[in-house]
């Protein structure tokens, strides 16, 4: 239970009330140890409703408010994210497995958005266009949206509910959140945060229900005018056609499929550690995450003979022990996947240079699997064409741009792309060519706040972060005002 004398019993937040202790409760799972964590109470549609008109009679008067005073209360969440940062990432690294240095890293950058949406919400602006006589003036201003629902994934627990709550919070909007069964605890420690910084009742909201309860309900609700979602893009298009009945506004934050290119005038060190820090963080559990790797022949073998250093390094174990590099997958569905991805790939011609295995003799065992790296990888294997969700590394060698891009862009997919090139021209070219919403140029770690995060293709619709993040909350009214 590492800081927790007990597992923990969190309940759902609804209008400024923690409840469900009526409810039956599920267990959440140490994936590391299969220990109980704590337990949650399973919600219904009724609690959803609630939820609902909550959130509804909360944003009649949260809207009112101006940007400073949204903003004060913001600051304060934020302030209190920093202040339990500890507390928040041992729960964190319990529930969902990350190493704990990562588990601190995610609560600060869950913290972040609080905090640049805090200030962004003050630039909500909106302009005057010259008219055509003199008896007419158009204004034209930003509004919130409405009530907003939101689901949100488990690889991220703490910054995929923060990075939609920020801004759709600084915007004037109401927010209700489904975090998924596998990391509960993170997300209630979110809503005491905002509890404790005096954010009005129903204006934050969590309910924890079977996924399709929360979405039938949402959905059938004239009164919840957005939702936005990350997940899986089946799932996303589900959602998508679900909506239109309604016709809410919708954003999607969907699968990947990223591609890293290694040019042969790259810095070879800064691309393996670029790889390194891109495909390794969270076991490769990340929707941005290098899935597969296009290496130039003339730069091939020093960069796979770094890279495999590296790799074998890197320390497999409980994210509780603070020199653990990679954590346990998420469950058996995501275990399995990657057993199938490598057997596939060592089927039709890859070699493994390290890794390979996974940890387990039994489905009882925790769901560990060796950081692995694969060469001569192949456009046909499952690891080069789905997303693998783990820790494994394949690397094919291409003999020219034009070929590393054609492959690249050879996917419905475009979340991220990453690339490494020393030469200025020939880097312009490259990040103009690939078809991705996030371009990392000889850098593995493109996320930030202040930047906008999102893809093309079937990764998604609109962007969250930066000055974007907020336009999906906010509703554009034209006043055509006449006068004497």
């Amino acid at each position: 239970m590492g800081a927790n004398e007990r597992p923990l019993h969190l309940l759902n937040y609804i209008n400024g009330e923690w409840q469900g202790d009526n409810l039956e409760t599920f267990d959440v799972i140490n994936p590391a140890t299969n220990e109980l964590v704590g337990t949650m109470p399973n919600g219904t549609e009724k609690d959803v409703l609630a939820a609902i008109e909550g959130a509804d009679a909360a944003f009649k008067e949260w809207k009112k408010l101006s940007a400073e005073e949204r903003a004060a209360y913001l600051e304060k969440m934020y302030a209190r994210l920093i202040e339990r940062k500890e507390e928040i990432a041992q729960v964190l690294t319990e529930e969902n497995g990350k190493p704990l240095k990562e588990a601190r890293g995610e609560v600060l950058y869950a913290a972040s958005f609080i905090k640049w949406y805090a200030e962004e919400g003050k630039r909500v602006y909106g302009r005057t266009i010259p008219s055509k006589g003199e008896g007419q003036r158009i204004q034209v201003i930003k509004q919130p949206v409405g009530v907003v629902a939101a689901i949100t994934p488990w690889n991220f627990p703490a910054a995929m509910i923060t990075r939609k709550l920020a801004p759709a919070l600084a915007a004037g909007c109401t927010f209700i959140v489904k975090p998924p069964k596998e990391t509960p605890l993170t997300a209630a420690k979110i809503m005491e945060c905002a509890e404790e910084a005096g954010i009005p009742r129903g204006v934050v909201n969590m309910v924890l229900t079977p996924n399709e309860a929360f979405s039938e309900t949402v959905q059938k609700s004239k009164v919840v005018r957005k939702l936005t979602f990350t997940g899986s893009t089946e799932v996303g298009k589900l959602l998508m056609k679900q909506s239109a009945d309604t016709m809410k506004n919708i954003s999607l934050e969907l699968g990947g499929q990223a591609p890293l290119i290694v040019l042969d005038d790259a810095d070879v060190e800064t691309a393996v550690e670029g790889t390194i820090a891109s495909k390794f963080r969270n076991a490769g559990q990340t929707c941005i995450c290098a899935n597969r790797i296009y290496v130039q022949s003339g730069i091939y073998d020093e960069f796979v003979g770094k890279l495999k250093e590296k790799v074998a390094e890197l320390k497999v174990g409980n994210g509780l022990e603070e020199d653990v590099d990679i954590g346990p997958l998420i469950n058996q569905k995501g275990y399995d996947k990657v057993v199938r991805h490598v057997e596939d790939a060592v089927a039709k011609g890859a070699e493994v240079l390290v890794g390979g295995k996974g940890h387990q003799t039994s489905e009882q065992d925790a769901p560990f699997f060796e950081p692995t790296l694969l060469i001569n990888a192949k456009e046909n294997m499952l690891c080069m064409t789905e997303e693998t969700f783990g820790p494994v590394v394949p690397v094919q060698k291409v003999e020219s741009d034009e070929e590393a891009v054609r492959l690249a862009n050879d996917t419905p997919f475009g979340l991220a792309a990453y690339y490494f090139t020393e030469n200025m021209s020939r880097g312009t070219k490259i990040g103009e060519a690939l078809d991705y919403g996030i371009v990392g140029w000889n850098h593995g770690a493109p996320s930030a706040a202040q930047a906008p995060f999102g893809g093309t293709k079937q990764s998604g619709l609109g962007r969250e972060g930066g000055a974007e993040g907020i336009e999906p909350f906010l509703e554009t009214k034209y006043l055509s005002i006449g006068i004497k």
